[in-house]
């Protein structure tokens, strides 16, 4: 075991193994309203150069993350021993590979919706370092996918304030710009508390 934890982190960046060390000493926030419906999602990092695995969700009528950028991952099933096998499972279904546990670094804190026309739905993320580069296969429920390098993501410019339309009407969110997307909404908040591990 202690061979293969020394293999993982040989293979990582030195960013991506002092994020290994940071959040195996993080207690992150969970979220216990038994309101909520859960979901998981994987946050896949790997280096060479270090990026994130982010999709763009295909359009789907009645979904109201449709076309989104998002993190792989869903909603809990009842077969799904926990929240980590979910967003194994997930992250399977939608882009094709398998992520491995001793290449877990860890979770984040819990994000809830901020407003009323969401679902009650809670996201745990988890946070995966594999020493190489998955290749992708995606699924019907995913349009796109791609490696975003982790500079890019916190350049200070990349993350600023967008117009989004949210049931017909338009609002001013934070958000990360990409090329052609933006990044806003939960998964925003899931990259910026990635981001404070990061930095």
């Amino acid at each position: 075991m202690l061979w293969r934890r020394l293999r993982i982190s040989l293979a990582l960046t030195g960013r991506l193994a002092r994020l290994r060390e940071r959040l195996a000493q993080h207690q992150p926030r969970v979220d216990d309203d038994p309101s909520l419906v859960w979901a998981a999602v994987a946050i896949v990092l790997a280096p060479d150069p270090d990026a994130l695995l982010l999709i763009r969700r295909a359009e789907r009528t009645g979904d109201p993350w449709s076309g989104h950028m998002a993190l792989p991952g869903g909603r809990h099933e009842p077969e799904d021993p926990d929240l980590l096998a979910t967003a194994i499972r997930e992250t399977s279904e939608e882009v094709g590979f398998a992520l491995l546990h001793q290449d877990l670094a860890g979770s984040l804190d819990d994000v809830v919706p901020r407003t009323p026309v969401l679902p009650p739905i809670a996201v745990r993320p988890f946070v995966f370092t594999p020493a190489t580069r998955p290749p992708v296969v995606l699924n019907p429920e995913v349009a796109d996918a791609r490696w975003v390098p982790l500079d890019r993501l916190l350049h200070p410019e990349s993350r600023r304030r967008a117009q989004v339309e949210i049931h017909g009407g338009r609002r001013e969110v934070e958000a990360y710009h990409l090329e052609d997307a933006i990044v806003w909404g939960m998964t925003e908040r899931i990259l910026s508390s990635l981001a404070a591990h990061l930095t």
